[in-house]
């Protein structure tokens, strides 16, 4: 779903607004349209509170109007800023991470920020991240306030021979060639009793894994790293010189478990790049 929208969970958070500039970079390259979406919660009869805004009783038709306000001027602001791209806003009524589970059905990617407020507070180490990524329709990528900006920086991803790794493998390929960029292949693994005498039967299996890609972007740099040591440090190490980390959805071997397990939330909360979760639809 290349010419599907990117959808951004919005709320005027430094965050999001974080979240905003990656998405409009990416729009940039990709042509797609993108969408603001606030997800608007009443947490309770009395206890709503939005950005900027004292807690409002429900309902209060004011807050809403703010809400709407604030979405229709970052989306005209941003459509002024970037010549060319299609931006839209829209206020969703529900559970954020509910309604945003719905609305990646027909989105090509969906982009969060790491925290927020109001809609989308607690983001990073509550349940709200974790939910989304875990089932989504689409890749989602979560970027933090504070994650490096390194342009020039590889493409990592991580890659078991699972097919859900095999599918981030062509999202990061596709995203690596579109920017121009090296895309950086990271196999994670423990070695056995013949300590590194397996490794050139690990690099194989990657390499034979890579030979569709090589022919599709022949001019894409493409390496390939086999390290010792946890799927979850290795790649977050990778993170630091790069420009976006993708993982799969879940994975077998190095890589198992990696959607709900300790892998990909240490990803989201210490990597220190975006971060690209995809998972099949």
């Amino acid at each position: 779903m290349r010419d599907a929208e990117i959808l951004v969970g919005y709320d005027g958070s430094t965050d999001a607004s974080v979240a905003l500039d990656w998405a409009l970079d990416e729009a940039r390259h990709s042509g797609q349209p993108v969408r603001l979406a606030y997800v608007f919660e009443w947490l309770t009869v009395a206890g709503w509170v939005g950005p900027g805004m004292a807690p409002g009783v429900w309902p209060d038709d004011t807050a809403r109007r703010q809400v709407e306000d604030l979405v229709r001027d970052a989306a005209a602001q941003a459509a002024a800023t970037h010549s060319g791209l299609t931006v839209t806003g829209q206020v969703y009524d529900g559970p954020p991470a509910l309604v945003l589970q719905e609305r990646s059905a027909e989105a090509g990617l969906l982009v969060l920020g790491s925290r927020g407020h109001g809609g989308f507070g607690g983001l990073l180490a509550g349940s709200t991240a974790v939910a989304v990524a875990a089932h989504a329709h689409c890749p989602v990528v979560v970027v933090r306030d504070g994650a490096r900006n390194t342009p020039d920086g590889p493409v990592a991803v991580g890659v078991d021979g699972s097919e859900p790794s095999l599918v981030a493998l062509g999202f990061a390929a596709e995203r690596a060639a579109q920017r121009r960029v090296p895309l950086r292949v990271l196999r994670a693994w423990t070695p056995g009793p013949g300590g590194a005498a397996g490794v050139p039967d690990e690099r194989a299996a990657v390499e034979e894994t890579l030979k569709p890609w090589r022919r599709t972007f022949p001019e894409l740099a493409m390496t390939v790293d086999l390290v010792p040591g946890s799927p979850a440090a290795t790649l977050i190490e990778a993170s630091s010189e790069a420009r976006l980390v993708v993982v799969g959805s879940r994975g077998r071997g190095g890589l198992a478990g990696m959607l709900l397990g300790s892998v990909s939330q240490q990803l989201i909360q210490h990597a220190h790049c975006p971060v690209a979760v995809v998972r099949e639809r």
